[in-house]
């Protein structure tokens, strides 16, 4: 037992754990600036958020120290289990949780609240990992396929009728790792263009040409180019891509001239017409050359108009008010700089202010006056930039970065698909937060709060990121280990 557990230690990736100790001090030290009251200045005051979450980050040591002593093995063996029981915690939260702000995510335990959706993180990549770590498992097979989709939809789900809709959309991130195991880039190229789809659909839906909302139309010219472009790269039939875009051009230039005449068209009509003749052409390539991806790329057609014609209601329907908000406030489409957008405008004018050189540590007049809300958990980021100016906040970023290939370098020496994929999703799930959460902070991404990992105060993303990220050094360390 000594030797194994010396041998743990010699094993571990040191380099990952020095890392992770510069975050966490990092952190700690930033959520006392943020927090910082002229009446209190000790940072070590278990009163305020500074002495609380270095209560948190102790307990994290010995959660982490737990980690590294349990055997390798359990992680694998029991990474259903785990799966279940979080899933159990998703489920019951959703019953069980206080409304918060509008959402159901948060189990009150006494003096202390837990948030599931935290923890579910490293449960779904030991399930995710444990599907790949199977014996015979490929993507290729559609059954094996629709089982890793299932895992990573399931807490989606969950978190979703939380109504925690950014903890949701993290899960999301994971289809990264289904790529790196040999998805085809179809599916990403697919989440792009739904992406793209949405935000031209809503941004231009107040802009009318006609009786026609502009982002509709815009959509429709997007798919179109869609469908050529696939036809030229992926089918790899120029001909086919070149007649394709002679119509479009035709037909646009027909539509253009009636329009400077004065002439009313309805270009909505104009577009499923051409839709229904970009089918007709799409059938009649299929029947000529009996080609899958002709029929990819049909079906990639009539999938982005459904998605199309949905985007309305799922925006107006489906989003809470707040969210569709934010979405218009980080759209530019609205300002409302009292209401959805203060918080970014403000967190805009702090990084702002702290120029290159920041103002110095305590000395944020943004942070100090209390100007941002949510200034020490989802919008900390703006506490970096005012107070250590443009390099402090790129030396976080270079941190979390050089982390982030650490943990890739660590998942490519795996020697089981089971190693690989694990920390493949904490590569994932930490590159997502820290896009997100500097995106939202700087005016990029709407608020859907995103915590910044390791820096963000609070006890249940500290403890869900140590997890995922020592449970990956302790399957790291067993390399050397006799299985």
């Amino acid at each position: 037992m000594e030797s194994r557990s010396t041998n743990i230690w010699r094993s571990i990736d040191w380099v990952t754990v020095i890392l992770y100790l510069i975050l966490v001090l990092c952190g700690w030290v930033s959520i006392y600036a943020a927090s910082y009251d002229f009446d209190n200045a000790s940072i070590f005051d278990f009163a305020e958020r500074s002495g609380k979450q270095l209560m948190w980050i102790g307990l994290s040591l010995v959660l982490a120290f737990m980690i590294l002593m349990v055997d390798f093995r359990v992680y694998e063996t029991y990474a259903y289990l785990f799966y279940g029981i979080v899933l159990l915690l998703l489920v019951a939260t959703i019953f069980l949780a206080p409304d918060i702000k509008g959402s159901h995510s948060w189990l009150v335990l006494g003096p202390v609240s837990l948030q599931p959706a935290e923890f579910a993180k490293f449960a779904t990549a030991l399930a995710l990992a444990r599907s790949f770590g199977t014996y015979g498992f490929s993507l290729k097979n559609r059954r094996d396929l629709m089982q890793a989709v299932l895992i990573i939809v399931l807490p989606i789900v969950f978190i979703i009728a939380q109504k925690e809709t950014g903890s949701a959309l993290v899960f999301a991130s994971l289809i990264f790792v289904l790529y790196r195991e040999g998805l085809s880039g179809l599916f990403l190229f697919y989440g792009l263009c739904a992406i793209v789809y949405f935000v031209v659909a809503v941004k231009y839906s107040s802009l009318m040409w006609g009786a026609v909302a502009a982002g509709e139309v815009l959509v429709f010219i997007l798919i179109f180019l869609v469908v050529a472009g696939m036809l030229l790269l992926y089918q790899k039939n120029g001909r086919a891509a070149r007649y394709l875009m002679l119509g479009y051009w035709a037909i646009g230039a027909v539509c253009g001239a009636l329009l400077y005449f004065g002439v009313a068209v309805n270009l909505l009509y104009v577009c499923i017409g051409v839709t229904a003749a970009t089918v007709v052409y799409l059938l009649v390539l299929y029947f000529s050359s009996r080609s899958l991806r002709v029929l990819t790329i049909l079906a990639t057609a009539l999938v982005s108009v459904v998605f199309l014609f949905s985007v309305d209601y799922a925006f107006n329907e489906v989003l809470e008010p707040h969210q569709q908000k934010r979405i218009k406030v980080a759209l530019g489409m609205e300002e409302d700089l009292r209401g959805a957008g203060y918080n970014v405008n403000q967190s805009k004018i702090a990084i702002g202010s702290g120029g290159f050189w920041g103002k110095g540590f305590l000395n944020g007049t943004q942070t100090k006056l209390k100007y941002v809300p949510e200034q020490d958990t989802d919008f900390i980021f703006c506490t970096i930039g005012e107070e250590e100016g443009f390099w402090g906040a790129v030396g976080v970023i270079l941190l979390f970065v050089i982390l982030i290939f650490r943990l890739m370098a660590i998942g490519e020496r795996q020697h089981s698909a089971f190693g690989r994929v694990y920390a493949y999703c904490v590569v994932s799930i930490l590159f997502f937060h820290l896009a997100v959460n500097v995106g939202m902070v700087i005016g990029l991404c709407p608020v859907i709060g995103i915590p910044l990992p390791f820096f963000s105060y609070g006890g249940s993303s500290l403890w869900g990121f140590t997890i995922l990220l020592f449970v990956l050094l302790r399957i790291d360390a067993s390399r050397t280990e006799r299985h």
